[in-house]
């Protein structure tokens, strides 16, 4: 149990980047963290972070172990569920989720009902904001969302899952160019600005120093997607996590470049409510699928 215990504090540090987040979010002292680390890299043999001043990022060996050690962490949650019987007592679980997040959700709940077929889960869909109105309303349990801005609430917490760079999509069938020229002379199919993920991608674009040619705003990344596909125009997405996008031959997938930021995936929840033990799992099934 201590190896797993190690195993929850290493994917933690991976998550916040120091050991000190991660000592906040366990509800430990840093020094404890700092001791599990040394263990967990005396066992494996081999440093697993990079350490720079108060921060550390996983290195070449403990990006190697971090799927392992989160799929451990979910299995062993499951296991958990099983044994509890939890499905009789905590009743039916509604879950928010943006659109774009429902394949890797359904994922991970598909997993769950194997092992509890009998466990009643509802997925809603809607935007970021109208699904913390529905959970500050109590009208579902968790949601699964791009994270908000600014400062959170008291009585909420937010559980990173993961990350999704933006890149330039486009019709494999344009001639190869610059970002910055395809945007110039392009179309501009956009995601809708009102919404985070909307805002993120027109900030990435203002970095590039060019005007664009704005044709359509969409609501759907999947309706893009399919626009850009019959070469209507090109556009800036997220790399969903559940895209198929870099192995189609009708599309191009292109970084953007000096662009470094990442639309963040997470669960935001209640902090106390009776249904934790099946978001927990839900997190960690998420966040295995790797």
């Amino acid at each position: 149990m201590s190896n797993l215990r190690f195993m929850k504090t290493f994917a933690t540090v991976a998550r916040y980047g120091s050991f000190a987040s991660a000592a906040e979010h366990l509800a430990m002292t840093q020094s404890a963290v700092s001791m599990q680390m040394r263990a967990l890299e005396e066992e494996f043999g081999h440093p697993l972070f990079d350490r720079v001043g108060r921060s550390v990022a996983l290195n070449a060996m403990g990006r190697v172990l971090l799927p392992h050690a989160e799929q451990l962490l979910a299995q062993y949650q499951t296991m958990r569920m099983l044994a509890a019987g939890i499905e009789s007592t905590a009743g039916p679980v509604t879950i928010g989720a943006v659109e774009s997040a429902v394949s890797a959700l359904a994922r991970a709940v598909s997993q769950i009902k194997q092992a509890q077929p009998h466990l009643e889960i509802l997925i809603q869909t809607a935007r970021s904001i109208e699904l913390t109105a529905k959970l500050d309303a109590g009208e579902i349990d968790c949601a699964v969302l791009v994270e908000p801005s600014g400062r959170r609430p008291a009585g909420v917490r937010w559980t990173p899952l993961y990350r999704e760079p933006l890149v330039l999509l486009a019709s494999s069938a344009l001639k190869s160019a610059p970002v910055t020229k395809l945007l110039e002379t392009e179309r501009f199919l956009r995601f809708d600005r009102t919404q985070r993920t909307g805002t993120l991608i027109d900030r990435a674009v203002r970095r590039q120093h060019v005007k664009v040619s704005d044709f359509l705003e969409l609501t759907s990344i999947e309706g893009i997607v399919a626009l850009v596909r019959q070469r209507v125009g090109i556009a800036v997405v997220p790399m969903l996590r559940s895209a198929t996008w870099a192995h189609e031959d009708a599309l191009r997938v292109i970084p953007l470049p000096g662009v470094t930021e990442q639309r963040s995936i997470g669960l935001l929840e209640r902090t106390r409510h009776d249904k934790m033990g099946i978001t927990a799992t839900i997190a960690q099934q998420v966040m295995a699928q790797g």
